[in-house]
């Protein structure tokens, strides 16, 4: 299970949006570059500027935008016949480096570790370029959880808030890094195993 799957009825909500920015001469590319633009600016600010922790409120406000952002530009791809080659490889690639810049800022907050904050970077980076790869083999682009794009944004916006709220973080969440690495890492095993599964019955391993 993924919150992804719930992406059918987030789009039957947007589409009447994406059909008036259709007529406005808006394209999926223009989406999804400013989609990754604002991403990169907030995760910069927030890890550079060190705002006010009441800063990290935009976080989980953004995750949600941007969720919507992705399901436009996708929405205008599909639906209204701008999808490309250049469109497919900066949907994949945007996703990467947004993901990453806003991860990054959760650096600064204690009691995390630096080196685990890297490392579900890394993995979440790995865990979408494994979906991408299922089409290379004759599998679909493999949206697999446990925790997927949409979980992660939904665990790191309710860290934003909690962070934004004041409330300190006890002491074991130091686990909780690891914890999302480990379930970053059954992601990509899931998404590997079940691409081989579509295309020739369970993998031996």
């Amino acid at each position: 299970m993924s919150i992804y799957e719930l992406k059918p009825r987030f789009q039957a909500l947007l589409r009447p949006l994406v059909l008036r920015l259709h007529r406005a001469g808006v394209t999926a590319n223009q989406v999804t570059i400013a989609a990754c633009g604002l991403s990169v600016a907030l995760g910069l600010w927030l890890f550079f500027a060190a705002p006010p922790l009441g800063a990290f409120a935009l976080v989980p406000l953004w995750m949600f935008l941007r969720m919507a952002f992705n399901a436009i530009d996708g929405m205008l791809a599909r639906e209204h016949h701008q999808q490309s080659a250049l469109g497919a490889f900066l949907n994949e690639l945007t996703d990467v480096v947004s993901d990453a810049a806003l991860y990054l800022p959760f650096a600064l907050v204690l009691p995390f570790s630096p080196f685990w904050v890297g490392t579900v970077i890394v993995l979440a980076g790995l865990s979408e370029f494994t979906g991408a790869l299922g089409p290379t083999v004759g599998a679909s682009r493999r949206y697999d959880g446990p925790l997927g794009k949409s979980d992660r944004a939904f665990v790191f916006g309710a860290l934003g808030l909690y962070v934004a709220l004041g409330g300190p973080l006890p002491a074991w969440t130091a686990w909780l890094m690891p914890l999302l690495a480990l379930l970053v890492a059954w992601t990509i095993v899931n998404r590997v195993r079940r691409a081989l599964a579509e295309i020739s019955g369970p993998p031996i391993i």
